[in-house]
């Protein structure tokens, strides 16, 4: 077989991927070996293939492909997250393109239209990851609303409440008008916006007098119930006790004293609004105020805004600034910046709102969590940096809302038998829900019809943070071969932005379900950024379409040119130049292949020396970048390894050893020599297969014929052996040599067809032991030792030791002479006209400094450069 003229990546990539897919290589079952677990980031099902997914599932290629060369049972456990808001609101989209709103739907109605998504467009991803060549066990491949996973999920609903872990509070939220939903505060993004600060007056009961408060949001007025002062400021001494009236609705509220008002912002007098401030809603706690909610559920305003019912909360800021400046309210605006809470899935600027809702109480939780990863070390985060965010996040944790007001996904498994707030039952089944109202209330005529559950469902990450559990039924049957084989898992790849949501979740759940770590690694990427580093995104129209680019440039390609500048943690500037870079390494190894596989091999020849030399010291830098790249691994620096591997096969395979080796034009290669470097060819495509899995399977199966146990899939990762670092020394000094006659050569256009002398001044004693392959690299006919320098021959150094290239008939010395004397002709010109410039004193006292540093620069350049041809015109003369 051969390695086809012209390298069609679409068609290697689906043979082989068809190939390991035929053999079920991907596929994992316990048995006596060591196993490698990793367990996906399941990406939204409402996701498809970008950059960010591109580089993290590489780096798991990567290592689940090592782990299987290194002869662990490597399972990569695929699936995708249900991702409750994003999903809803495509459903939502697409049923109001048919004319449906979801409000004229039952439950049971919409979640049948959810579903149908879901099959429809759920599997897109997990097909695109195909095409980069993830060896996933795709008969694993898992979804969080599989019935399996919601009864994992509602079963450590119902027992984290009866440890008295979860309970239903009416507390303020963050409202996601946009969603409909209720966000933990983990999911709003606080950002930095240009806004105004309205002065507003309001009039004393029974008074012309008026105070005046500062405000973001003046639509908000309408939800006021008090006007605060500190009872410090003797400003506002004399309103103590009275009452005020608010502007537009005419409202009287009461005045209140409380040391939490600022005394220097705004003009000191706080207006409070307890149903959309959340240190409001705690003074009107304190002084028992009345709350009064004046949004609906999409930011409009209610009944209470009176005539501005009906219109967006920002369309009534707009308009109510008219009506406050007419009526004589509205003091002035400044211009204000503030930050302001936005939701991380739909951007909509998030809304204070109370509400009944489902918390998970954390404090006592997260303990094990942050002993585990700051104290123990029993899980690792890689870079180490991110420990700091990681400490600040969980020492810092509040409860967690895990309820959302959305149809998709896990309902919550609360069941109410009577309409107050604590007739309820919480239970696994509509059945035990029954027997347990039954109990509560002594009502045994009660039926599943006399119970209603509540509407709300779970967060998607009170979900996704059992899923190193749940993907083995670790949480309903803890006890079976599988969970305790494969789990705790090895490593998980993610990015740093969901740290605190599924990251550090997934280590609390693992510790009190389990008392175990879910995995023992975290290997953190950075985000993929455009050159000017901007997150790569839709909107911006910055992130190219990932599968035309794996068409452009090969899987392999991609995949190389993504690891090549991701270290981690830090973000990737992506830049497609990276892209042709994979794309030329793989040519390099296709064209490499090709050479060898192009050489005539004859049994009767001996293997000459310098190929021996350069084989055995091949070896020795194979062994040494082995430990090299092993060392690049064990630190989790992937981006590192693939350098290490890019470096060994570009430079000392392609660039030396093949050359070395390589047969005179169209002469034979010995088979002792063919044979080695065929071996050191198939361990260059061990190390290289978890980073170009696709070429070098071709490669592998193109060499030799080989039955399915011998892919390269499963074969076995180079074992190395002892490194001679002496030859390897010995060796770097010799293409120093010939780099150095090399370079003479193109200075001078000496053709490599023209053999040339070698003479050495020896200053230390340099080991001649490759003086075969500087001659045969150099093409030198003779390698002789001098006593001093040779006149009329150009000379390179390396380390101490001179060489010399006599130039006699080597090149045209006339033709030399002539073009240095031309050369130096010019450059004393040059030296004249910047030296008369640097001699002019009007020139050097009024041009910039920067400008005449830069005249004198010019000037010691030249006068260098002219020195060095007299010497070399010298030794030609």
């Amino acid at each position: 077989m051969s390695i086809a003229s012209k390298y069609d990546s679409t068609q290697v990539e689906d043979k082989w991927y068809s190939y390991w897919m035929e053999h079920n290589y991907f596929h994992s079952t316990p048995d006596n070996r060591e196993p490698y677990t990793i367990v996906i980031p399941p990406p939204n099902v409402t996701g498809v293939l970008h950059m960010g997914h591109m580089l993290n599932n590489t780096i798991q290629d990567v290592l689940v492909r090592r782990a299987r060369l290194l002869g662990k049972n490597a399972c990569w456990v695929p699936g995708t997250d249900h991702a409750s808001i994003a999903t809803e609101a495509k459903v939502v989209a697409r049923l109001k393109e048919q004319g449906v709103k979801k409000s004229d739907l039952t439950r049971e109605e919409f979640l049948a239209h959810a579903w149908e998504w879901k099959e429809e467009y759920g599997g897109v991803i997990l097909d695109q990851l195909k095409k980069l060549g993830a060896s996933c066990d795709w008969e694993r491949t898992a979804f969080t609303m599989d019935p399996a996973m919601s009864e994992s999920v509602i079963k450590t609903f119902v027992d984290l409440y009866d440890k008295g872990l979860i309970y239903r509070g009416y507390r303020m939220v963050n409202w996601d008008p946009e969603a409909k939903t209720t966000l933990s505060d983990e999911e709003v993004i606080h950002e930095e916006r240009q806004g105004l600060l309205y002065y507003l007056n309001y009039k004393l009961e029974g008074s012309d007098e008026t105070l005046t408060i500062a405000t973001t949001r003046p639509e908000t007025i309408f939800g006021d119930t008090a006007i605060c002062i500190n009872p410090t400021d003797e400003r506002f001494t004399h309103l103590k006790g009275k009452k005020a009236i608010v502007p537009i609705s005419g409202r009287v509220i009461p005045i209140i004293e409380d040391e939490y008002v600022d005394l220097e912002f705004g003009t000191g007098c706080l207006k409070v609004t307890p149903a959309h401030d959340e240190n409001d809603k705690m003074l009107g706690d304190k002084h028992k105020l009345e709350v009064i909610d004046i949004f609906n559920d999409d930011a409009s305003l209610n009944s209470f805004g009176l005539h501005y019912e009906g219109q967006d909360r920002f369309e009534c800021r707009k308009n109510i600034k008219k009506e406050l400046e007419e009526i004589g309210a509205l003091v002035k605006t400044e211009n204000h910046i503030n930050k302001v809470g936005t939701s991380e899935r739909t951007k909509a600027v998030i809304e204070p709102r109370l509400s009944d809702q489902w918390f998970l109480k954390m404090e006592e939780l997260v303990k094990p969590a942050i002993k585990a990863v700051l104290e123990t070390g029993e899980v690792k985060l890689f870079p180490k940096k991110f420990e700091n965010t990681y400490r600040h996040w969980m020492e810092n944790i509040r409860d967690w809302n895990i309820s959302r007001q959305l149809w998709w996904g896990q309902q919550i498994p609360a069941y109410f038998y009577g309409e107050g707030k604590e007739d309820f039952v919480v239970a696994e089944s509509m059945e035990d829900a029954v027997t347990l109202s039954r109990k509560r209330t002594g009502n045994d005529s009660l039926t599943a019809a006399d119970l209603r559950q509540d509407e709300d469902a779970m967060d998607t990450w009170f979900s996704s943070w059992l899923w190193p559990m749940s993907v083995f039924d670790g949480v309903r049957n803890p006890d079976n071969e599988e969970f305790n084989y494969y789990y705790p898992t090895n490593d998980l790849v993610t990015g740093p932005d969901i740290l605190f949501f599924w990251v550090a979740r997934m280590i609390i759940a693992g510790y009190e379900y389990t008392d175990k770590r879910p995995f023992q690694n975290v290997y953190l990427t950075g985000l993929v950024r455009d050159k000017q580093r901007r997150k790569m995104s839709k909107s911006l129209g910055n992130s190219p379409d990932a599968l035309e680019l794996i068409k452009e440039y090969g899987a392999d390609g991609v995949r190389v040119g993504l690891l090549l500048s991701s270290a981690a943690g830090n973000d990737l500037m992506f830049d497609e130049d990276l892209l042709k870079q994979g794309k030329g390494f793989i040519k390099k190894n296709l064209s490499a292949f090709s050479l060898i596989q192009g050489w005539e091999i004859d049994e009767t020849i001996s293997q000459p020396a310098h190929s021996a030399q350069g084989l055995e010291w091949y070896t020795n830098r194979f062994n040494q970048t082995l430990v090299e790249i092993e060392d690049h691994f064990s630190k989790y620096r992937i981006s590192d390894a693939l350098m290490a591997s890019y470096k060994l096969v570009w430079n000392d395979f392609c660039g030396w050893l093949l050359e070395i080796i390589k047969p005179a034009y169209q002469q034979p290669i010995d088979r002792k020599t063919y044979d080695a470097v065929i071996a050191a060819f198939e361990n260059n495509l061990r190390i290289l297969h978890p980073f170009i899995p696709f070429a070098s399977e071709e490669i592998w199966q193109t060499i030799a014929t080989r039955t399915p146990e011998e892919a390269l899939i499963i074969n076995k990762w180079p074992e190395g052996g002892e490194v001679n670092e002496q030859i390897i020394a010995d060796f770097d000094y010799a293409t120093q040599v010939v780099s150095g006659i090399r370079t003479i050569r193109k200075s001078k256009n000496i053709a490599f067809k023209d053999q040339i002398e070698l003479h050495l001044l020896s200053n230390e004693k340099a080991s001649s032991d490759y003086d075969g392959i500087i001659s045969k690299l150099g093409n030198v006919s003779e390698i002789a030792f001098a006593k001093a320098p040779l006149d009329g021959a150009l000379s390179f150094r390396v380390k101490s030791n001179e060489y010399f290239i006599p130039l006699a008939g080597a090149i045209d010395v006339e033709a030399e002479v002539a073009k240095i004397e031309e050369e130096l002709k010019y450059t004393k010109g040059f030296l004249i006209s910047v030296s008369k410039k640097l001699s002019n004193e009007r020139f050097v006292s009024n041009a910039p400094e920067k400008v005449v540093e830069i005249e004198k620069q010019k000037m010691a350049d030249a006068e260098a450069k002219i020195e060095a041809l007299e010497k070399r015109l010298t030794s030609l003369t």
